[in-house]
Order: structure tokens, then sequence, then C-alpha cells
């Protein structure tokens, strides 16, 4: 009988060491998702409040059917650091950066805090008028 219920200590054990490691993992992928997801929610955000700034007549400090001239600063985007051209900002999330491709289109391209020396992970908005389109780029790093 003894054998018996030192092999049960043993084998609970194993499977309570094995759970505490399965529920680490777990917790750590769950906080990387939740600041990209965070991330791209700005994205959202930022797209948003674009995209009511270019149809804002001019005369009103809007866009005036323009992005050209758009900054973090039109956007109202709350962010810790925001450069002197308005164009990169960060804030508990991420950094972000601001790319006027033409007066019709911009992109957003945001590197979440959660990044790790495994991943480079890269979110990039792409916004006109009417469509915002999200592509989320991982980079390995070589080994």
């Amino acid at each position: 009988m003894g054998q018996q219920q030192l092999l049960l200590v043993i084998l609970v054990t194993i499977i309570v060491g094995i759970a505490t490691v399965v529920a680490i993992n777990t917790f750590g992928s769950s906080a990387t998702n939740a600041n990209r997801d965070a991330v791209r929610q700005d994205i959202a955000a930022i797209a948003t409040s674009a995209q009511a700034w270019y149809i804002k007549p001019t005369m009103l400090e809007g866009g005036g059917n323009t992005f050209t001239g758009l900054n973090f600063n039109n956007v109202n985007f709350p962010s810790e650091t925001v450069s002197a051209d308005g164009l990169t900002a960060t804030n508990l999330n991420g950094s972000y950066v601001i790319a006027i491709v033409g007066p019709q289109e911009f992109t957003v391209t945001a590197t979440p805090t959660s990044n790790t020396a495994a991943d480079g992970v890269t979110i990039t908005g792409t916004i006109t008028p009417s469509n915002v389109a999200l592509v989320t780029a991982v980079i390995a790093a070589a080994e």
C-alpha cells in the first residue's frame, strides 16, 4: 500500500507541474495577443478620426478632402509622446508612424510593445476615405 501511495504522490506532482507550465505559456501568449489587439484598435481609432478630418472643410481646420497634412495632432490620438512633426507617436500599446501615400491614402505602421527578440511584428493599416485595411507582418529573428 505504501508504494502505491508514493507512486500516486509522484504522479500528481508531475501532473501539477505540467499544468503549471501550460498555464504560464497560455497566460504569456494571451498577453501578447491582447497587446496586438489593442494596437489594431488604436489603428482603427486613428483611421476613424482621420476619415472625419478628411471630410471636414479646411475652413474648420480639416483636411478638405485630402489626407495631405495629416498628423497625430489632427486626429487627437491619446499618446505619451508625439514627435515634433506629428508623424510618430507612442503610447502603452506601441509606437506608430504615419506615412502619407497620396491625397487619398495614408498608412499607419505600428510596432506593439509586446515584441520579443524572437519575433518582430508590425501591423500596418492602409486608410482611404472609405476603407481601412490591416496587415500584420511577423518577421522572425535570424538564427
